[in-house]
């Protein structure tokens, strides 16, 4: 990291946003003990403690937080100000930051990061997986990836997937032990494997058919957050599972996950990039926009 006049407040951004010096070293790429020093630093100098530091985690002080809150917009314009005069020359430079649900970097890596990482070597990707809906803007991030659903509406959105169908699914071994559900209501008499949104509640199955739109509220053996550990779960047989389609595509070929109730599972819009239309886009983001589109990966 190029060191600036702004440097410290950098790291205490980044230490606030990983909640962890060594996350933040991560992510500036710099030394933890550097990172650590820069915030004493500044602790010294401001003559306040910033963050409360113990063994196992890192929090901002109620004036650590207070600060952070003055300096972050302040500290973001004077980048996008840095950003816009250096314009001029239309080569991505720094670090693309994106924020996305979990499960969807193997998806991105093959083939949109990995042309992204080829065509521009100098470039450094930091992708941010969590289950939570964030503000991308007020937490430094370039871009987000949701559902086309999710992606709050004063963003400018572009399709990075098709529509996603989602599956009702189980393994052979589970449906000979316990059956197989011909019909939706048959799901009730079943364990499923659920999903915890964000807000803390439980997700119900939206199933439809010919304009009939149910939502399941079904019996959970377990309940995850995560689509990859969803996945793993209806593998070991530990009920039927709602999972994208995409996600399981292997597991269809082979015959080591049945679809149940196809004329039920529903498509949604698909995955979505998505990123400020109010802000100045940096060439980075600019040429990640651009490969989009010359992939196609939107389209079906």
């Amino acid at each position: 990291m190029h060191r600036t006049g702004m440097t410290e407040l950098e790291v205490v951004l980044a230490v606030a946003r990983r909640k962890s010096f060594r996350g933040a070293a991560l992510e500036l790429g710099m030394s933890t003990t550097a990172v650590s020093s820069a915030v004493a630093g500044l602790e010294a100098r401001l003559k306040v403690r910033l963050f409360n530091r113990s063994t196992r985690s890192v929090a901002l002080t109620d004036i650590g937080q207070r600060y952070v809150e003055r300096i972050a917009p302040a500290l973001a314009e004077i980048k996008r100000a840095s950003e816009e005069a250096g314009s001029g020359h239309d080569v991505p430079s720094g670090t693309l930051r994106i924020n996305a649900p979990q499960g969807v970097g193997t998806l991105l890596m093959e083939p949109l990061l990995r042309q992204y990482a080829q065509r521009y070597p100098e470039m450094r990707i930091d992708v941010v997986s969590e289950s939570r809906l964030i503000d991308i803007v007020a937490e430094g991030f370039d871009a987000g990836i949701r559902l086309a659903e999710s992606v709050p509406q004063d963003m400018i959105a572009v399709p990075l997937s098709p529509d996603i169908r989602m599956l009702v699914v189980a393994t052979p071994d589970y449906l000979q032990r316990h059956g197989t559900p011909r019909q939706p209501h048959d799901l009730l008499m079943h364990q499923s494997i659920g999903m915890r949104m964000t807000h803390g509640g439980i997700y119900q199955w939206e199933l439809e058919r010919g304009g009939q739109k149910l939502q399941m509220d079904l019996p959970t053996r377990f309940v995850l957050n995560e689509m990859p550990a969803i996945k793993q779960a209806i593998l070991h047989g530990l009920g039927i599972g709602f999972i994208a389609e995409w996600l399981i595509l292997d597991e269809l070929k082979t015959g080591n996950l049945v679809p149940l109730l196809p004329s039920w599972c529903p498509t949604f819009g698909g995955l979505r990039l998505y990123y400020s239309g109010h802000r100045f886009v940096p060439a980075r983001l600019r040429a990640l926009i651009s490969l989009v589109h010359e992939l196609r990966l939107g389209k079906a």
